[in-house]
């Protein structure tokens, strides 16, 4: 895994918004072919963790490429229609997608 991807996993915990979801979330990260690259973000309205590797089921699935994860959550990336036409980014459920965006604040 790159420092880059360990930093802003790191950074989840610090950015999280008590309050942006109303019960209790889990969303399943995959940045990558690598086992390290797979991760479980749970989230209620207090509070938020993560593991990695995939942890039971997942409420919402996000496929994406690390680089690109990384760039939404500094802000450098906004998603618009054509990531998700053109494949790069892929997710089972859009509107929990954007919850997640809503609780970690990019």
């Amino acid at each position: 895994m790159s420092e880059a991807l360990r930093e802003t996993l790191d950074s989840l915990k610090a950015r999280f918004r008590p309050g942006a979801v109303d019960k209790p979330t889990t969303y399943y990260l995959s940045l990558g072919d690598g086992a390290d690259e797979k991760w479980t973000v749970t989230v209620t309205p207090t509070t938020c963790d993560l593991a990695q590797g995939k942890t039971g089921k997942a409420d919402c699935v996000l496929k994406t490429s690390a680089d690109l994860f990384i760039k939404m959550l500094a802000g450098t990336h906004k998603p618009g229609p054509m990531d998700f036409v053109s494949g790069k980014i892929k997710t089972n459920d859009l509107d929990l997608l954007l919850r997640l965006q809503k609780a970690f604040g990019f």
